[in-house]
């Protein structure tokens, strides 16, 4: 099999990982926005008060929230997009041009930025959270399902950890595919560029051997001809 078309196989494999891991950072931060009432943990801190042992929340910017999901959902629709195209080009035995392979390098560098400010944002902002968890409980976890707020700012924290994990799994393994995508497309632009240049050098070649081939032919017919003149 040559190397182009592992390649694109194994970017195929790529965008279907790529693929799957973004439903696991949007939906569960979908998920827990809902179950906050609109608002998100990550960030949020607080104090615990003594009269009544609740939470007093502050609560940080639902950009820390939004932002992860809308990174997810891109990455859903890329992933999506590219498993389509790549799967088109694979089942008719075509290549992208030069220029398409170079933005697609382009475009996977920019995804695994993206990805990797999404990851380090629901990774600290989750620490945060569960710093402020922990002043109260021996664990994080054990605050999950627990009435830690008042009633009237309807919080609903059963689940928030599992939903929380889930999206940072969902990032970073995101963050981890698309930097493989990136090499695969590195390497398939690499691999272009040398497939170029063999056939511009065999067709130089081919143009050499042919202007020879006509040089020789024309040399031998001169002195044939001069031959037959002298006979005359």
């Amino acid at each position: 099999m040559a190397l182009s078309n592992v390649l694109i196989l194994s970017q195929i494999a790529g965008h279907v990982f790529a693929f799957i891991l973004s439903m696991c950072i949007f939906i569960p931060l979908a998920i827990h926005v809902r179950s906050f009432d609109g608002h998100c943990l990550l960030f949020t801190t607080g104090t615990w008060q003594e009269k009544d042992g609740l939470f007093d929340v502050r609560w940080a910017s639902q950009a820390y929230c939004n932002y992860p999901i809308i990174v997810g959902i891109s990455l859903f629709i890329i992933a999506g997009v590219q498993i389509y195209r790549m799967a088109l080009l694979a089942y008719r035995e075509l290549e992208s041009s030069f220029l398409g392979l170079f933005f697609d390098v382009v475009f996977s560098v920019s995804l695994c930025a993206t990805t990797l400010i999404a990851a380090i944002i629901i990774t600290f902002g989750f620490m945060a959270w569960c710093g402020e968890m922990t002043e109260r409980f021996p664990s994080c976890d054990i605050a999950d399902g627990q009435n830690i707020t008042q009633v009237e700012l309807n919080i609903q924290t059963s689940g928030f950890y599992i939903e929380m994990g889930t999206a940072q799994f969902g990032a970073w393994a995101s963050f981890a595919t698309w930097v493989g995508l990136s090499v695969f497309s590195l390497l398939k632009l690499i691999n272009n560029h040398q497939v170029r240049n063999i056939r511009v050098s065999m067709y130089i070649e081919r143009q050499r051997l042919v202007n020879e081939d006509v040089y020789r032919g024309t040399t031998s017919e001169v002195p044939a001809a001069s031959g037959a003149l002298s006979d005359n």
